[in-house]
C-alpha cells in the first residue's frame, strides 16, 4: 500500500507544482504555439483541467461496476482547443484543483481492497484502479514537463 500512499501524495501536490510553475510564465507565452502540431501552454493546462471529470467518472465506475470497460480518451486531431472558449490560465487551474480535490476525497476514503479492483481498457494488457491512479499522476507530470519545455527550451532543443 506504500505505492498507493505515494501516488495519493503526488496527486495532492500536483496543483501546487503546476500553478507555481505556470504563474511564473510571462502571460504572452501561455498562448504561444511553438510548432504546427504543438499545444500551447494554456492548452496543456486546459487539458489537465478538462480531463478531471472523465477521470473522476472512471474512478467511480471502477468502484461501482464489476469490471467496467473503458474507451480511450483521444481528442480528434485538430479539434481540441481548450482556450478557444476564452478560458484563461487561472480558470483552468481552479477547475483542475476542484476536480482533483473531488478525486482525492474518494480515493482517500477507500478501503484497501478497493485498490485491486479491475477494469478493462483496450490500450493496456492490465487495468484497474491502482493503475489508473498511477496513470493520472504520470499524465499530470508529462503535461507539466511539456509546459516547462515549451516555456524554457530553445527552439533547437524542443522535442517535437
Amino acid at each position: 500500500m506504500q505505492d498507493v500512499r505515494d501516488c495519493l501524495d503526488g496527486l495532492a501536490r500536483v496543483h501546487s507544482v503546476l500553478s507555481s510553475m505556470v504563474r511564473r510564465i510571462p502571460s504572452g507565452r501561455v498562448l504561444e504555439r511553438r510548432g504546427e502540431k504543438c499545444w500551447t501552454i494554456l492548452e496543456h493546462v486546459g487539458h489537465l483541467a478538462d480531463v478531471q471529470p472523465m477521470l473522476h467518472q472512471r474512478i467511480q465506475r471502477i468502484l461501482n461496476e464489476d469490471v467496467p470497460e473503458f474507451v480511450p480518451f483521444l481528442p480528434a486531431e485538430g479539434t481540441y482547443s481548450p482556450n478557444a472558449a476564452g478560458v484563461d490560465v487561472e480558470t483552468a487551474l481552479a477547475r483542475f484543483d476542484s476536480g482533483r480535490r473531488k478525486q482525492l476525497e474518494i480515493l482517500r476514503s477507500m478501503d484497501p481492497a478497493s485498490w485491486d479492483r479491475a477494469a478493462v481498457h483496450p490500450e493496456y494488457t492490465q487495468y484497474g484502479l491502482r493503475i489508473l491512479v498511477r496513470h493520472i499522476l504520470m499524465h499530470d507530470y508529462w503535461h507539466m514537463y511539456r509546459i516547462e519545455e515549451l516555456w524554457l527550451s530553445k527552439d533547437e532543443f524542443l522535442s517535437f
